[in-house]
């Protein structure tokens, strides 16, 4: 398959600190690739190398020529004051110099990418987007330019569940090839067909493995217990030759000093083997009190409204030890007000609350605690002195950092320099220095890294008291959860096994809100007269479907013939190719463009006709 950019060994460091070195990365048409690893591993310095932005201190990369990349970092800044219409044309118009031809109008590729991304009004100031909105327009910056790479840095941050089932559907149905850097394995499950993890564990420094992120997992486990075999029976041979060498033997002949030479050898690649199976996992564990009770907390008959709007009504919930409930639920339909009922910050307008005699409860809410950023790491992990109390016991503050990945050479910087997966850390260590009961967890899993969160799972799982908890991490929610239940925002609830029966159910409403076929065939208005274009524009547009349609199956032609192995073998012919390819997809895009502009003036003119 045609290579649109092929890196090979490359390395590279900040300052003294190494991020990666060796690695060989190709990225041909159609790929769909994820790349995960720890805060800090390099991904987005990755990213950034395949997108041109930074270079390699060791190694290459080659782009094909004429490749069009986009880009959408994970923060994405623009100008105050403008509107959405105005962002998207410049970018259209930047990109449509090198390759723009007579028909395809950059406004006319801006109007149809708003339309896809599903934004109802281009007039909108981009002060009064959210955040979610302001990453649907990052990513129609990046779409505008028709890419043949997409590089995503996170790009489910910001967005909810809703806004993120739709982006999976845009990068499902895309043909474009594109690289994503996420944490959210749920979307990294549907959307990536390769994953590359970096991760000083492996030979070279990271791991690839084609499937999805499930055959990845299975893969990563085959390959560190064949490590781990693989490292014992080398301690083995390491233990029997320091014996040998203990033994006084002395290297009088040629064959006793090549096993000299060998042993070292051996002692110095089960050192490099040590080194690289150090993984700085999180040590994260909540502490419950070992409370026996069986009713920790009742609800009963709760109805609760907010600006207006009905949230709850005669809502029924029973705490136990070992529940852990999930709550799923639009933005805004009530799953942070449940908890804070629960937490006893927020006061029900019906129905009563019921704790049991001195309830322990820890309320985790990311956006609730606010980190001075002047404070030091020391002194938010500990308030006063050089020690914590975990568990009855005291632990000196280097080493409780240590636990969290945090380097002893980090704890005398101040938490405004540090990222965002560092202070939510911050925030879990603090709540683990209280005992509980009950946890109640609001987004918990904002900005953590993928071995961070495979720790937390481990800890919540393992935690006996119960625990109710709000992410929109599917994956942590399938894993985690015993039950979930699921707010309408509109009073009503309703309980899930699992994440799929929830989706289901969703999909059947969904399928029985749309309006049902009637026996007696629907009033049709009759069709604007062709004479609201002019004859030559009618006949253009009247002929426009079948172009379109040839047009994509010469796009498809060009397409299997950069897969031919007789084509991308021979440098010259695929070169070809790619650049008959894309000419034909400049083609196809022009047509799409010029019967949108002609569809557009046929509806302005019949509204001009209506008035």
């Amino acid at each position: 398959m045609a290579s649109l950019i092929a890196c090979r060994e490359i390395a590279k460091s900040y300052w003294d600190r190494p991020l990666f070195a060796g690695i060989s990365l190709s990225v041909s048409a159609g790929d769909r690739i994820g790349v995960i690893g720890a805060n800090g591993s390099g991904k987005t310095t990755l990213l950034r190398i395949l997108a041109g932005l930074e270079s390699p201190d060791e190694g290459e990369c080659a782009v094909a020529k004429g490749l069009r990349v986009g880009f959408v970092p994970q923060d994405s800044r623009f100008a105050a004051g403008r509107t959405v219409a105005e962002i998207l044309r410049e970018a259209a118009e930047r990109d449509a110099a090198p390759h723009q031809d007579g028909e395809n109008d950059p406004r006319v590729r801006a109007g149809i990418i708003l339309s896809r991304l599903g934004f109802g009004d281009p007039a909108a100031v981009i002060d009064t987007l959210s955040g979610g909105w302001r990453k649907r327009l990052s990513l129609a910056q990046a779409l505008v330019t028709d890419p043949d790479i997409l590089l995503l840095d996170e790009p489910t941050n910001h967005l909810d569940l809703d806004g993120i089932l739709w982006l999976e559907n845009l990068l499902v149905e895309s043909r474009f090839a594109y690289v994503i850097v996420s944490h959210d394995r749920a979307f990294l499950q549907r959307c990536v067909c390769r994953t590359l993890e970096l991760d000083r564990r492996y030979p070279g420094g990271f791991l690839s493995v084609e499937g999805d992120y499930s055959t990845f997992l299975e893969r990563r486990e085959e390959m560190l217990i064949a490590r781990a075999r693989q490292q014992e029976s080398l301690s083995v041979k390491v233990r029997n030759e320091v014996a040998w060498l203990r033994s006084g033997v002395k290297a009088r002949g040629t064959k006793a000093q090549f096993r000299i030479d060998e042993a070292h050898q051996l002692i110095r690649e089960l050192e490099t083997m040590k080194q690289q199976g150090v993984t700085g996992r999180a040590g994260i564990d909540f502490v419950a009190t070992g409370r026996k009770t069986k009713r920790l907390l009742e609800a009963s008959g709760l109805g609760k409204s907010l600006g207006g709007r009905r949230l709850l009504g005669d809502f029924d919930l029973l705490l136990r030890p070992g529940l852990r409930l999930g709550l799923l639920g639009a933005n805004g339909s009530g799953k942070t007000t449940l908890l804070r009922l629960l937490a006893g910050e927020l006061e029900p307008d019906e129905g009563r609350i019921q704790r049991v005699e001195q309830l322990r409860m820890v309320y985790f809410d990311q956006h609730r605690e606010e980190l001075d950023p002047n404070l030091t790491l020391r002194r938010a992990l500990a308030e006063k002195g050089d020690t914590v109390i975990f568990r009855d016991r005291p632990i000196h503050v280097g080493s409780w950092a240590a636990r969290f990945r945090f380097p002893a050479s980090q704890l005398d910087v101040e938490i405004g320099r540090l990222s965002g997966g560092e202070r939510a850390k911050i925030l879990i260590a603090r709540l683990m220095l209280r005992p509980a009961d009950v946890l109640l967890l609001d987004e918990p899993t904002n900005d953590l890294d993928i071995p961070t969160l495979e720790v937390l799972e481990e800890s919540l799982t393992d935690f006996p008291g119960a625990l109710v908890m709000v992410t929109h991490d599917r994956y942590l929610l399938d894993r985690i959860s015993t039950v979930l239940l699921e707010l309408d925002g509109e009073g009503g609830t309703k309980y899930f096994a699992d994440y799929a029966q929830a989706e289901a159910d969703r999909a059947a409403r969904r399928s029985a809100a749309k309006p049902k076929k009637t026996s007696e065939p629907p009033k049709v208005r009759p069709r604007p007269a062709p004479t609201k274009l002019s004859f030559r524009e009618q006949r253009e547009f009247d002929g426009l479907e079948a172009a379109i349609l040839q047009a994509e199956a010469e796009v498809e032609k060009h397409r299997r013939e950069m897969e031919d192995p007789a084509v991308n073998t021979n440098a010259q012919r695929l070169q070809q190719a790619f650049e008959a390819h894309r000419a034909a997809h400049d083609a196809l895009e022009a047509l799409y463009a010029r019967w949108y502009e002609l569809e557009t003036k046929r509806a302005a003119l019949q509204a001009q006709k209506d008035r």
